[in-house]
């Protein structure tokens, strides 16, 4: 096959993957919006979606705020959603704990205050800062309150051996101001530095459960589903874990360059979101 005959190939067989999707679960932190600045092409690309019959949700490894914070985010953007519609990784977690782990309910919870609140609606109890007040398990998270107090007491129960829960991989945050945010994936190395342990279970993208909702909700195949997000190592491997399409885009973490020295491959890789809703429309 010559490389015209490859390059034709492949964008036949793009076309007829885009064509099988109902549904587009979209990544947040870089995809649809930048910190606090809403990309311009997000509010047209969803209008054209709901034009055309696709439904779509938000998936975000963020676990700094919880569902309710993500609502007023997006209104506050001009972006009408519903809870329904958001899935983070926090609420990743409270899920695979009530099914897998239904033992545990004292939690040592390394997070924003809103997401111990989330934890605490969803029925389980926060434990203090105190070598007596002893969890069942740790969950550590992107903590932007963090303490270095409550650092150290998360270190010393994972030390004890309690179970030990990530919420996300995430080494950064992405954001439009000029510093780097330092997410769960990072404190869990210094966590590991200090106790020789890492997480024994993440339960953000890149975990396939992740997509679970979407499936069983709407009674969908994976590859009636494209996750689409900015990041090889979540997003696209939630896709490949979860065996749907995995459309990177290049408005956020991932360069073109990071994309050519990457191992795993997309489906799709697009400039943004404004060039992936041109090829699903070219497929209607």
């Amino acid at each position: 096959m010559t490389s015209k005959e490859q390059n034709t190939y492949d964008e036949t067989s793009k076309f007829a993957k885009l064509k099988l999707i109902k549904h587009i679960a979209l990544d947040m932190d870089g995809t649809i919006y930048n910190g606090d600045i809403l990309f311009p092409f997000t509010v047209d690309f969803l209008s054209d979606m709901k034009k055309a019959g696709i439904r779509y949700s938000f998936l975000t490894n963020n676990s700094s705020k919880s569902r309710l914070d993500y609502l007023h985010h997006l209104e506050k953007m001009g972006i009408p959603a519903s809870e329904d519609e958001i899935y983070t990784s926090g609420q990743a977690t409270i899920d695979y704990l009530r099914f897998n782990k239904p033992e545990i309910s004292r939690l040592f919870i390394l997070g924003t205050p809103s997401l111990i609140k989330e934890f605490e609606d969803a029925g389980y109890t926060s434990t203090k800062d105190d070598p007596t007040d002893k969890p069942d398990a740790v969950i550590v998270a992107f903590d932007t309150s963090l303490n270095y107090s409550r650092l150290c007491r998360a270190a010393w129960w994972i030390h004890e051996g309690l179970t030990y829960i990530a919420t996300n991989p995430d080494k950064v945050c992405p954001t439009n101001l000029p510093t780097v945010l330092v997410d769960c994936g990072s404190i869990c190395a210094g966590l590991e530095k200090a106790t020789g342990r890492q997480p024994d279970i993440v339960t953000g993208k890149p975990d396939p459960r992740m997509l679970d909702g979407i499936i069983h909700r709407y009674n969908l195949k994976p590859e009636e589903i494209a996750m689409v997000g900015d990041r090889i190592y979540t997003d696209v491997m939630t896709a490949k874990n979860a065996k749907a399409l995995g459309v990177l885009v290049f408005s956020g973490e991932t360069k073109e360059e990071d994309l050519a020295r990457s191992e795993t491959k997309p489906d799709i890789a697009v400039k943004d979101l404004s060039e992936l809703g041109r090829m699903i429309i070219n497929c209607l």
